[in-house]
């Protein structure tokens, strides 16, 4: 175990069982006392984002290690208690029957000081032998899990995702800030001086206006809808899907304008101004962000990248970006968590999915067949998703059972989890994630049952997408080893769900797509275990991010 002192470290070896298995030993230099130990298999420590950035900043690298704080989050989880504070101070209370300080508050990242986008928010102090009766405690703990191989396997993953996350940040995502400001003079047209709207922008508001006959604000929801009101025209909002299905004039500009106010504000130049430095963004990745386990990031927005801006993302010469999609991963999981013989057949091999799937069940029609697969992921359970959903039950009655049973428990406030052991959290919680469809506490009431049946939808998926989020921590561990372990200069740059990118010299690119689908296959194996699932990558090698798709 390791531990921060200043600018030196306490360091003592630890026993299988997480008692300390030697002499405490007080280092002057954390960076001089981690090099120097190049026999050390695995760091125990408080926090990856506490220690790791000075370490990767000296040139050391760590292969493995375990991050106290992440392990204390999935180990609340699976005993129902997420929401409970997380910090090692708070654990070490909850150890000592003392009261229980809060987590400190959610730092906002700096854009204009990204070296410090790592820095730990500040919280309780914590002495060395409290660490230590932490880890112990967290030792003991995975042994109490439901399945504690899986559990210890979560947690050692979610620790290399975090080191994963550091060493994105510190390559940074390489970025063209002159292609960016070509794109948007070309998207929005000339600034116009104290940081009004661009050209393009106003064009589109006059367009809105003239439509209306007087004058609208475009970019202000509420004066829009009462525009349209008092033309005769009834909306509840200015989402894209509901203004396309409206005949007036005003619909065509306004769609435009809130596509492009969209990126003028998300990625314009304001933004390209605070996250892109020295050809690089670096956006605080923030691993496990959403109770289903996918990732985040704190500020710069990089898992929504418009694809017009990926244009910037440019390799460095002589070097090209490796990018690669994850293949139908979200079924593919679902065949090998639910040990459906006949989707497991299916998803066996590296072609189309929902085609194979088609010519099994539903007579060719890929669409149908894509239609009830999504369905019984994500709840579409009514019209022609109920009949297509018929139709996979009889042919994969092991696959649609498993997210049902998931849904019911959900509705019966029942327990959860993915494959490797992340939790479902409690209902109120649950509306946290923003791709659950459940409202947030203090948000619109709805009726018991209408909690319970979006509780279900929500379970039905967390199953399946939280076991997928299992599934891309260990690819993400696997390909950052073998990458290191080559000697290739390739770099992991960016990560989001099912994609992946390596920034590298061109002539490691066949080794790289090589190392992509290894760690694929192998993440598969050791999350779920000899399946004859197969986990393929549709992977494209080229000189911008924009050409990959």
């Amino acid at each position: 175990m390791a531990a921060a002192d200043g600018g030196g470290a306490l360091l003592v070896p630890l026993a299988g069982d997480g008692a300390p298995a030697g002499p405490v030993l007080a280092e002057p230099d954390l960076v001089e006392a981690v090099r120097s130990r190049p026999e050390v298999t695995r760091w125990v420590w408080r926090s990856t984002a506490e220690l790791y950035p000075r370490l990767l900043a000296a040139g050391v690298r760590v292969e493995r290690c375990y991050d106290i704080e992440c392990a204390e989050l999935l180990l609340l989880g699976h005993a129902g208690r997420l929401g409970e504070p997380r910090s090692a101070a708070a654990a070490l209370a909850r150890l000592e029957n003392a009261p229980v300080p809060p987590d400190p508050p959610a730092r906002s990242a700096e854009p204009g000081s990204q070296s410090s986008l790592f820095d730990p928010p500040s919280g309780p102090e914590v002495p060395f032998e409290g660490l230590l009766r932490v880890y112990a405690d967290q030792v003991r703990r995975h042994e109490t899990a439901e399945h504690p191989d899986r559990m210890r396997l979560l947690t050692a993953s979610e620790s290399a995702g975090m080191l994963v996350a550091a060493e994105m940040h510190r390559a940074g995502l390489p970025w063209r800030a002159d292609v960016h400001r070509d794109v948007l003079h070309g998207l929005l047209g000339e600034r116009y001086a104290g940081g009004g709207e661009p050209r393009r922008l106003a064009e589109l508001a006059d367009e809105v206006s003239a439509a209306f006959g007087r004058r609208v604000r475009p970019d202000l929801p509420a004066d829009v809808v009462k525009a349209f009101s008092q033309a005769g025209i009834s909306v509840k909002s200015t989402r894209r899907w509901e203004l396309a299905e409206l005949d007036h004039p005003a619909v065509e500009p306004l769609i435009a304008y809130k596509k492009l106010y969209r990126i003028w504000t998300a990625h314009g130049w304001s933004w390209l101004q605070d996250w892109v430095r020295e050809g690089r963004f670096r956006p605080e990745y923030q691993p496990g962000g959403t109770v289903s386990g996918r990732w985040t990031t704190n500020g710069g927005g990089a898992l929504q990248i418009p694809k017009v801006i990926r244009q910037a993302v440019v390799a460095d010469a002589g070097w090209r970006l490796v990018v690669a999609d994850a293949d139908q991963m979200e079924p593919r999981v679902l065949a090998a968590i639910s040990r459906d013989r006949g989707l497991m057949e299916v998803a066996g091999h590296d072609g189309d999915l929902y085609k194979a799937l088609s010519d099994r069940a539903f007579h060719g029609d890929r669409e149908h067949a894509k239609l009830a697969l999504l369905g019984a992921v994500y709840g579409q359970t009514s019209g022609d998703g109920l009949k297509n959903l018929a139709a996979l039950r009889r042919r994969f009655p092991l696959a649609v059972a498993y997210v049902d049973d998931a849904a019911r428990a959900g509705e019966e406030g029942r327990t959860v989890r993915t494959w490797l052991g992340r939790t479902s959290p409690p209902v109120a919680l649950a509306g946290q994630d923003e791709e659950a469809g459940i409202p947030q506490e203090g948000g619109e009431a709805v009726s018991d049952g209408g909690l319970a049946r979006a509780r279900g939808r929500f379970t039905r998926n967390f199953v399946v997408q939280g076991s997928a989020a299992d599934w891309a921590l260990l690819l993400l561990a696997g390909l950052r080893r073998t990458l290191h372990e080559q000697g290739l200069r390739a770099e992991l740059v960016f990560f989001q769900h099912d994609e992946v990118i390596v920034h590298c010299p061109a002539e490691e690119t066949d080794a790289v797509t090589e190392a992509i689908r290894a760690a694929g296959e192998l993440a598969g194996r050791i999350a779920f275990g000899e399946t004859p699932v197969r986990f393929p990558f549709t992977t494209a090698v080229v000189e911008r991010y924009s050409d990959a798709k």
